[in-house]
């Protein structure tokens, strides 16, 4: 462990009058005696301040596809440079990125990145925009903010891949140079969130409302589906029509296939017909943009044009077959498609 003089104090926190420090960066509220550290294991009380252990500490970076995040209405076909830190504010028992969200930074071999060295990376791969993922990047909070400042001025997108657990104060900062976001609704029963993410789903609800209307940031919204576990018709539909009532009709929904990991390896894999039916609930709720993930399934990863249905933009997984949106409108009727694709059209000219 380094020195307190080369660690990020943090923001977000209190001391109480017990002496001890209350973090208020998410709705988990740790309240943290001397030496300790959070839920997230990265965020510590030493000497009475409580500090940031895992700024500029990435553990690995990757050039995904944008679609892998996923987000399929925000500057599809390109590139986006991946990265996460140690630790999590989740306790997911289905989590598919248990050995980074896990591990504490003694564990896990995480390395010195600046800033300036993060953006600095994206553009040398020629990635217009940056993730911050694999864990949630809430509890990095301190991190995002300097890096999403300094890739606007770069003239680069920031994407938030999270669970949207973070308290309503906070993400105010946080997401205040954020572009575009995927948000994990892991469920739709306070039973699902409470006995298998050890967290709440309200806060969640909050967070994607505050998004649609408090905010220019595109999002799009991510549903694991475990088989006996929030897979029910019944759940569906009520999480669908909650998505319709509350944030409309165009926030693309992304249904997704778990697999066995972690601490659920005695579940089955999703059937495809279970991804086919949610995305059929959802069409039927009114939700104009469904995809299914984590399979090869063309017509569930296909955007279909939300007035006449032309197929628009052709997917297999990640991949883009075909996209022939013309200035974000559909090239047979003209229909304006939800979603951000300055960058795509930069590309075509």
């Amino acid at each position: 462990m380094e020195t307190k003089e080369k660690l990020k104090l943090a923001q977000w926190w209190e001391k109480t009058e017990d002496g001890k420090i209350l973090c208020t960066l998410c709705p988990r509220y740790c309240k943290l005696g001397e030496g300790q550290a959070g839920f997230c294991f990265i965020r510590q009380n030493i000497d009475g301040e409580l500090y940031s252990l895992g700024y500029g500490r990435p553990t690995g970076f990757g050039l995904d596809p944008i679609e892998k995040k996923p987000l399929n209405h925000f500057l599809p076909g390109t590139q986006v440079l991946s990265f996460g830190t140690a630790g999590c504010n989740l306790g997911c028992k289905f989590c598919q990125n248990w050995s980074i969200s896990k591990a504490r930074l003694d564990d896990e071999n995480s390395f010195e990145a600046s800033p300036e060295k993060v953006v600095a990376l994206a553009k040398q791969y020629g990635a217009p925009s940056i993730a911050y993922t694999y864990n949630d990047p809430t509890i990095f909070g301190e991190y995002v903010i300097d890096i999403s400042k300094l890739a606007r001025e770069e003239g680069l997108k920031s994407v938030m891949v999270t669970a949207g657990y973070i308290d309503k104060e906070a993400r105010k900062d946080v997401y205040k140079y954020i572009d575009a976001a995927n948000v994990d609704l892991k469920g739709f029963t306070e039973d699902f969130y409470h006995r298998v993410t050890y967290s709440h789903l309200n806060p969640v609800l909050d967070t994607l409302v505050w998004l649609k209307n408090e905010t220019d940031i595109w999002f799009e919204i991510t549903t694991l589906l475990i088989p006996g576990e929030n897979d029910s018709e019944e759940e569906l539909r009520r999480m669908t029509g909650w998505v319709i009532e509350n944030l409309g009709d165009s926030v693309p929904h992304h249904f997704t296939a778990f697999h066995p990991d972690f601490r659920m390896t005695e579940k089955s894999r999703t059937p495809v017909s279970t991804l086919e039916m949610a995305r059929k609930i959802a069409t039927e709720a009114g939700i104009k943009y469904c995809y299914i993930g984590n399979v090869h399934n063309m017509e569930g990863q296909t955007t279909y044009c939300p007035g006449c249905h032309t197929p628009l933009i052709k997917r297999d997984w990640h991949s883009i077959i075909s996209n022939k949106l013309q200035m974000s409108k559909c090239y047979i009727c003209g229909t304006q498609v939800a979603g951000v694709f300055e960058e795509e059209r930069k590309k075509e000219k």
